[in-house]
């Protein structure tokens, strides 16, 4: 596409052409020729604009959402964090000590978490498991065991809170190009009702799925087995029974469909970094680990993990100088069916 300045030129050489006369030493010709230059340019990117809307390689936004929807397939929308967090009294009381649904718990960074039933801490007893979920839809809700330790209004007789378990699966809404990829494989494989690419389109529609594995006849003849992962791993019990409940209508007929979470495949991760001069290595080690978490995500189903993608990935964190990998201490090869998820993480100095 020719620019602003190219089109002037080309507007003030047909009208010297033509007349023998040059817009150079014509101010007024010169603003005349701009302006009709700034139109015809104006033409040109929404021409482009128009042409990129119109195919699904370069679609963006709402346009995009278009073409997916030629093809029955929507944006997953983001979804809410969800686990449990553990209440705490001083000492064991004599009556049940009231946990309303709504109270606030909160991260040190002031990630919100609501509980969205009544709880209570027995008689007797001096914890309780209350579930909740974030406060706001996306990726942003996951947050790490342990790290839930505020309360925004603490209940009456209530002394701490936490949470023993991560809170995963929250999802931010699908970006362009996720759903770009989800709408070209469905031209590349073609859904027939039957085949594993209509399972796996079909389970990749659901709010809160990240990755599917489709294992046909895993059972034998006449089985079809779905392994589903969600962001932040192991999706939950109501999202498998939602999509229970949907292969169960639309299955072939005498077909057996079964929907169930990835086994789990945990992996040690141990780095020696090195930070680059004049950074300080704890706010390195930070962002090493940062990036190392968010790294295993439920997208990782059925995929290999290599050293060599690893030590790329620390290598590539602001700050880092050099790194050395030495757990996991070789490649670890695909499983259809596993979901490798982050065990113990060390990042040592690789300065001292």
């Amino acid at each position: 596409m020719m620019t602003l300045e190219e089109i002037y030129q080309n507007l003030a050489a047909v009208f010297q052409e033509r007349t023998g006369q040059s817009a150079a030493g014509n101010s007024e010709l010169a603003v005349r020729f701009y302006a009709v230059a700034s139109e015809l340019y104006s033409l040109y990117v929404q021409a482009e604009w128009t042409r990129r809307q119109c195919f699904p390689q370069t679609a963006a936004g709402e346009d995009l959402d278009n073409h997916a929807w030629l093809r029955d397939i929507g944006r997953r929308q983001a979804v809410k964090a969800t686990g449990t967090v553990r209440f705490f009294v001083n000492e064991e009381r004599e009556s049940d000590v009231p946990i309303p649904a709504g109270t606030v718990c909160m991260t040190a960074v002031g990630t919100r978490f609501m509980t969205t039933e009544d709880g209570a801490v027995r008689s007797g007893t001096t914890q309780t498991d209350v579930p909740v979920e974030a406060e706001e839809e996306g990726a942003g809700g996951n947050a790490a065991p342990n790290t839930i330790v505020y309360m925004a209004l603490p209940p009456a007789g209530i002394s701490a809170c936490t949470n023993p378990d991560a809170l995963v699966n929250g999802q931010d809404q699908e970006n362009d190009e996720s759903l770009r990829a989800r709408v070209l494989e469905s031209y590349r494989r073609l859904a027939n009702g039957a085949n594993s690419a209509f399972y796996r389109q079909a389970a990749m529609a659901f709010d809160g799925v990240a990755a599917v594995t489709v294992l046909p006849k895993a059972r034998g003849v006449g089985t079809v087995d779905l392994v589903v992962a969600s962001q932040g791993g192991k999706p939950g019990q109501e999202l498998l029974s939602a999509l229970q409940s949907y292969f169960d209508q639309v299955r072939e007929i005498a077909v057996d469909v079964d929907v169930k979470a990835p086994a789990e495949h945990e992996v040690d991760v141990e780095a020696a970094v090195t930070a680059k001069a004049g950074r300080q290595f704890e706010e390195v080690k930070s962002a090493v680990e940062a990036a190392v978490q968010g790294w295993f995500t439920g997208e990782r189903l059925g995929s290999p993990l290599t050293k060599a993608e690893l030590t790329a990935l620390i290598f590539g964190v602001d700050g880092v100088a050099n790194v050395t990998v030495s757990q996991p201490a070789e490649d670890l090869a695909a499983e259809s069916s596993a979901l490798p998820v982050l065990g113990t993480l060390t990042v040592t100095n690789g300065a001292q």
